[in-house]
Parts: structure tokens; sequence; C-alpha cells
């Protein structure tokens, strides 16, 4: 089975991996989350700023595109919640 290649997914991607180097320059997790954090909050008000442009007359794709990449940005950001969340569950369960 090949690999498949998906390009035009940069948003999440890149945010992604903006983390993970982030994490690997020696800055605590703390900094790394918050950091992720305020990209994913300035991610949203570019698709707010998006849907005020398309109410004045701007281009629905780019409204569109924007949306997209917040709600993706969002999903991803739950999704590493539920993964921590997760590991401090099992962390917890372990007999010492």
């Amino acid at each position: 089975m090949s690999d498949m290649n998906i390009s035009g997914l940069t948003g999440s991607q890149g945010l992604l991996q903006s983390s993970i180097e982030k994490k690997e320059s020696g800055k605590g997790f703390d900094k790394v989350m918050e950091e992720t954090i305020n990209t994913i909050s300035q991610i949203r008000e570019d698709a707010d700023k998006a849907v005020r442009e398309l109410a004045s007359g701007g281009d629905v794709t780019q409204a569109i595109v924007a949306m997209e990449k917040a709600d993706m940005s969002f999903q991803l950001m739950v999704e590493v919640r539920n993964k921590l969340v997760n590991a401090y569950e099992e962390i917890m369960r372990m007999q010492v």
C-alpha cells in the first residue's frame, strides 16, 4: 500500500510542527502549550476577521478556508487535550 501525500493542510500541520520545534528548543511544556494556544487564538481571530469581511462583500472562499483552518486547529487542540487527560489518568492508576 502506498503512502498518501496530503498537501494544503499547512495550518494544522504547521501548528503541530511548530509545537515540536519549540519543544526541542529547550522551552518548558507550559510555554509550548501557552504559545500553541495563542497561535490557535490568532487563527480564530483571523477567521472572525474573514467572516466580517465576507459580511461587507468579501471573498467567500477566503472566509470558508479561514473558518475551516480555525475549526481544524481547535479540533487538534481538543485531541491533544484528550490525550493529555488520558495519560494523566493512566499515571494516576499506576501502583507505587
